[in-house]
């Protein structure tokens, strides 16, 4: 009869020494009801962060897209006459008006193109607070005969840059709101294999530019 009630009370004993069912369950639904929470706050914040992303992608598009209506509006003359192109806001001029074959001087129907920029392209700036950057490009081939007044296609394209750019300095740009770059027959926008591509890649292009921020601080010296 004693062995018997002890048996009853190990038996009882280990029921009440271990852990109950229904706590390591609690445990276990706690732990993945934690991890749920955990990754719905990740995708909340992954859904927030990319419509933000949207947001301003959005915007900037919009901005690009009224700026370049203000430029086509500013433009509406040269544009209508044919005389200049305008892609992703970037001005375009054939060279062949401006310049004569491997010359940076300018020509008289380039001159008058330029005439009837300066004064709207003025008025841009100023109104927006920009700068006009002025690239010359030319096609891939090497100077030949009195081309070689020119050390390179960089050289050309830099002289042809710079003319246009007094050109319309000379037209009532200010100085300051205007300058020059080349990029020789870098950045192509068509094949230099026929005469067709190299026409095209020989060219002036003007883009309007944000003026670089003046809060620069002088670092004393010593």
């Amino acid at each position: 009869m004693r062995s018997e009630l002890d048996a009853d009370d190990g038996a009882d004993g280990g029921v009440a020494g271990g852990v109950p069912v229904w706590a390591v369950f609690g445990d276990l639904m706690a732990g993945l009801v934690g991890a749920f929470v955990l990754i719905l706050v990740y995708a909340i914040g992954m859904q927030l962060d990319l419509a933000s992303k949207l947001e301003a992608e959005v915007q900037q598009r919009q901005v690009a897209a009224k700026r370049l209506q203000a430029l086509e509006e500013a433009l509406a003359g040269p544009l209508a006459a044919g005389r200049v192109t305008i892609a992703n806001g970037r001005i375009g001029i054939s060279g062949s008006v401006l310049f004569a074959f491997n010359s940076a001087d300018l020509q008289p129907e380039g001159r008058q193109v330029l005439k009837s920029l300066a004064g709207p392209l003025a008025r841009y700036l100023r109104e927006r607070n920009e700068i006009l950057m002025v690239s010359g490009f030319t096609d891939d081939r090497q100077m030949r005969g009195n081309a070689r007044l020119f050390a390179d296609n960089w050289e050309l394209s830099a002289q042809r840059a710079l003319t246009a750019t007094r050109a319309l300095i000379e037209e009532g740009m200010p100085a300051s709101s205007v300058f020059a770059a080349a990029f020789g027959s870098e950045q192509a926008v068509a094949s230099n294999a026929d005469a067709e591509g190299r026409a095209k890649n020989r060219r002036v292009e003007m883009a309007p530019t944000p003026k670089p921020s003046n809060d620069i601080v002088a670092k004393p010296r010593g």
